[in-house]
């Protein structure tokens, strides 16, 4: 079949059209792009973020979309926005899950879990991430050191100190020359700094918790030798009591009976046998020194524990 001429040039045409139009698209996003980045580089976020979106908008392939993407990433979490920083992370993976940008999309990620307070899913992404750099390179070095220290800050933020002191001693360790290695080893002192502390904490509760045990050990004894004090006041008030004169008032002076009672042949003795007396008496005072004598040890022993108390007050 015999093509026209005038098909020819109408092809053409059309051609260069489509051409134009996609160096205009381009042009176009290339200088929205350019804003959005000088936005950035001068800390106005706000605006490079709807810069970078605009780009991502009128972008006509699939690098130019996730590159625009990217940035809007960077720029929300440079904000603080990480909810939005995490949905636009999701759908750059949906739609371009292969593309140069899906590495470091992982460290984002973890970024913007730590800082959400996802300690756990954010330790996997930085594992992720870590376990995706090669070795071989002072950028991939300085990668790897920065991932073992947010592993490290990981953990330390979910109070698992001893384990993340493990990473940051291997920043310090392995990566001497790593931005990181400063602020790992303030980390390691703050940490032997926490030991110290539970250590001291832990003496002093052991410290009070055995004062406490003296104090009651103590007040035990203080109460059973007060018990045994009263017991023996109690007796001796009860021997002073069957010590006192016999009462005179029950007999007549004299001796004489009572009417309607009659006396005995050779009347009533005028007292008890010689020496029945002089007996109960002597064994009176006998108990009555004894129970002195029991009083004054009780009390001395009360004072010895009393201040003893005092001194381990």
């Amino acid at each position: 079949m015999k093509i026209k001429p005038y098909t020819i040039i109408l092809c053409l045409l059309f051609l260069a059209q489509g051409l134009g139009a996609q160096t205009n698209g381009n042009s176009q996003y290339l200088l929205i792009f350019q804003e959005g980045s000088r936005s950035y580089s001068e800390m106005r976020m706000f605006e490079a973020a709807a810069q970078f979106r605009n780009a991502q908008e009128i972008s006509k392939n699939a690098n130019d979309w996730a590159q625009a993407t990217y940035w809007v990433i960077l720029t929300e979490l440079a904000m603080g926005d990480y909810g939005s920083a995490i949905r636009d992370m999701d759908e750059l993976d949906r739609v371009a899950p292969k593309s140069n940008y899906a590495r470091d999309m992982v460290y984002h990620r973890a970024r913007a879990y730590y800082n959400q307070g996802y300690f756990e899913d954010a330790l996997i992404c930085f594992k992720r991430y870590n376990d995706s750099i090669p070795a071989g390179d002072n950028e991939a070095a300085d990668r790897k050191a920065a991932a073992f220290f947010w592993m490290g800050e990981c953990l330390y933020s979910m109070g698992q100190f001893g384990e993340a002191e493990k990473f940051y001693s291997w920043v310090v360790a392995k990566y001497p020359n790593s931005p990181k290695v400063e602020v790992s080893g303030y980390r390691i002192d703050l940490i032997k700094q926490k030991k110290i502390e539970a250590e001291l904490l832990s003496l002093l509760r052991w410290s009070h918790e055995e004062s406490l045990r003296n104090s009651e050990e103590n007040q035990r004894k203080i109460r059973t030798y007060e018990n045994a004090l009263n017991a023996y006041q109690r007796k001796i008030a009860e021997l002073t009591q069957g010590a006192s004169p016999a009462r005179t008032d029950e007999l007549p002076s004299g001796g004489a009976a009572p009417a309607g009672v009659t006396a005995p042949a050779g009347g009533f003795p005028a007292s008890e046998p010689a020496g029945v007396n002089d007996n109960k008496t002597e064994d009176d005072e006998a108990l009555r020194r004894r129970a002195k004598q029991l009083e004054e040890e009780v009390r001395q022993i009360i004072e010895q524990y009393e201040q003893k108390a005092g001194g381990e007050n």
